[in-house]
């Protein structure tokens, strides 16, 4: 198509509404992306349990490289999250499965599970050192904060072990200098 002697790029497509879309027709379809987007589809609400332990049965069938069943599984966790009474009948969903199936799925979970594990902790060891060095020297600056958003595990524990021995903000310089001498 030309207007005003210029070509014009034109696009034709059906769009997809995967809220129209049943589930179950895409069960056996040894695809990623059907797991992934079973998810979204239109989901009776006492089914969602069990959609959820089908998508992840899917996904482990697949036998993808961790880091694609990483993505894929999450996607399917932030569309089919699930509240504590939906939890159960997953697990005993899951019970259902063949035990290689059922493996395979448990090894999905877990990941998440230890995965939310250690963001915890991280979240948790951080908000303690901030709140101690707050207690030690004070109102910490914004850069200083960002910074201490930063530090790995190992980093944070160095620094929990350091910051008693603390009396100002310069003292925290200090150690970010010593111990981070690139930050500075």
């Amino acid at each position: 198509m030309t207007l005003l002697g210029r070509d014009i790029l034109s696009f034709n497509f059906e769009s997809i509404q995967l809220n129209r879309l049943n589930w179950c027709d895409y069960l056996n379809q040894p695809n990623p992306v059907a797991a992934a987007l079973m998810a979204k589809m239109k989901i009776v609400p006492s089914d969602r349990p069990k959609v959820k332990a089908e998508c992840l049965r899917l996904l482990a069938t697949l036998k993808l490289d961790p880091a694609r069943t990483r993505l894929i599984s999450g996607f399917i966790d932030t569309y089919l999250r699930l509240n504590a009474q939906e939890t159960q009948i997953f697990q005993t969903e899951i019970a259902r499965l063949e035990s290689q199936q059922q493996e395979g799925v448990m090894q999905i979970v877990t990941s998440w599970m230890e995965e939310g594990i250690e963001q915890g902790r991280t979240q948790g060891e951080r908000s303690l050192i901030l709140r101690l060095l707050n207690r030690q020297v004070g109102e910490l600056p914004d850069g200083l904060r960002s910074q201490i958003e930063t530090l790995s595990i190992p980093q944070l524990e160095s620094l929990g072990d350091a910051l008693l021995d603390f009396a100002s903000v310069s003292d925290l310089e200090a150690w970010f200098s010593t111990h981070l001498p690139e930050s500075v």
